[in-house]
């Protein structure tokens, strides 16, 4: 590995439901004077593709159940948000007033099950109030995105899907990924040897993760309008057909259940 780059991609215009994003991404960098090289990884922030896959849901279309009004007392929350909630939950971690921590039915834990309220169309009079859900597959949405731009370009890619999340044990939010596609998220170093040649038993690099943190920093996470950045110079090796899912820890090795 030589040096990696990281390029905004700016001017990537409001999407709404039913958008061809691959198009839009295609012309935003042609629009910002960049292209796209074979190896480049694109990484696309998670709320955009929601936007354009239709996962917007107006709180008023959204009837809670008693379970959720019960939890939303709790945990001082509005119940129809609790319910969008659950209904993308396949447990209930840890709450507390202002905080509800499960995991999503893909897999991820972590804070209300990745559901967000900022930057999105929140209505007006009887209809006001949205919420904006993952994507129902975002390696699926990835991968779609890595095909309609190598079949406009012909350019070979990985797309990365990012989204923020907390850590238990630190501070403040960081990138992650939650959908990836044509490049191995995860490098296996078990079985090698540091340079002492002492065998490695334990390390396994989580690539994505990495790369959507930087990718986050990039391209912001408030008002800066850029949902999108090329990371060039990592180097892609022979694909094997790795995706996000993979990330996920799987539930009997979770020592903290």
């Amino acid at each position: 590995m030589t040096s990696i780059s990281i390029v905004p991609v700016r001017g990537v215009p409001m999407v709404q439901a039913g958008d061809d994003l691959a198009a839009l991404l295609q012309g935003a960098i042609v629009a910002s004077n960049l292209a796209l090289e074979d190896g480049d990884i694109l990484a696309v922030a998670q709320k955009i593709v929601s936007k354009a896959e239709g996962r917007l849901i107006r709180l008023a279309d959204v009837t809670p159940t008693k379970a959720a009004t019960e939890l939303a007392e709790k945990v001082e929350k509005d119940p129809r948000l609790v319910q969008l909630i659950l209904d993308e939950s396949t447990e209930v971690v840890r709450h507390k007033p202002g905080v509800l921590i499960v995991r999503h039915r893909l897999g991820l834990v972590g804070a209300h099950a990745g559901i967000d309220q900022s930057n999105i169309d929140h209505g007006e009079g009887e209809d006001e109030g949205a919420a904006l859900l993952l994507p129902e597959d975002p390696d699926a949405s990835a991968a779609r995105l890595r095909d309609g731009i190598r079949a406009a370009t012909g350019i070979d890619i990985g797309v990365l899907i990012t989204d923020s999340a907390n850590r238990p044990w630190r501070l403040g939010t960081i990138g992650v990924a939650i959908g990836a596609a044509g490049f191995n998220v995860l490098d296996d170093r078990r079985g090698g040897s540091d340079i002492f040649g002492r065998e490695l038993k334990v390390t396994l690099i989580n690539r994505a993760d990495s790369i959507a943190t930087a990718a986050t920093l990039a391209m912001g996470e408030t008002d800066e309008r850029t949902p999108a950045a090329i990371v060039r110079g990592f180097p892609i090796e022979r694909y094997a057909g790795q995706v996000a899912a993979d990330i996920n820890r799987p539930l009997d090795e979770d020592l903290f259940r």
